[in-house]
């Protein structure tokens, strides 16, 4: 696949974090309460920037944890079972309120197997999800409740999100046949 595209620059990736921030605060008054879950792998850095940004906009600090998805998936092959639970998570789920973290929404079934890998842990008070791009295609009634971008794209198309603590760059990108 062939570069056909940049979505966000740097700038643009900084700035839409800033707004979800900001949305985050706004649709949860008691952000002692607010616990963050990135995706493995590309929402857990994007969890921490928000994180970041609350503390910088609120003063308060947000546990960050990191879930894998990986083994409550239903669309992975035969013999994919087993796969070992890599999430780190230092902090009770009971009765918060948690936002999921991920780069990309595309079909629907990562975001179905985190809220299941959530709910074996515990029953939150309320799960949001946010999201940095929207690339539509749905298998799954699934809505994020936080967007950075929308980008429509066709299924052979790619989208590739980098950060700056993973990548060592920042940005969307789009690639395609």
């Amino acid at each position: 696949m062939q570069l056909k595209a940049t979505i966000l620059t740097p700038e643009q990736v900084a700035r839409s974090l800033v707004r979800i921030t900001h949305e985050i605060i706004e649709k949860n008054p008691d952000l002692s309460n607010l616990r963050l879950l990135g995706i493995r792998s590309r929402g857990v850095p994007m969890a921490r920037m928000l994180a970041q940004n609350i503390r910088r906009y609120e003063g308060l600090e947000i546990p960050v944890g990191s879930l894998d998805a990986r083994p409550f998936r239903d669309d992975l092959p035969e013999g994919a079972a087993g796969i070992e639970d890599a999430s780190e998570i230092a902090f009770d789920l009971e009765g918060r309120d948690v936002v999921l973290v991920d780069d990309v929404l595309f079909t629907g079934r990562t975001v179905r197997a985190a809220i299941e890998a959530v709910f074996t842990r515990a029953r939150p008070k309320t799960m949001q999800l946010a999201v940095l791009v929207d690339r539509g295609h749905r298998e799954l009634p699934v809505r994020p409740d936080f967007v950075g971008k929308n980008i429509p794209t066709s299924r052979a198309e790619s989208v590739s999100v980098r950060f700056e603590e993973t990548d060592g760059a920042a940005g969307v990108f789009l690639f395609g046949p």
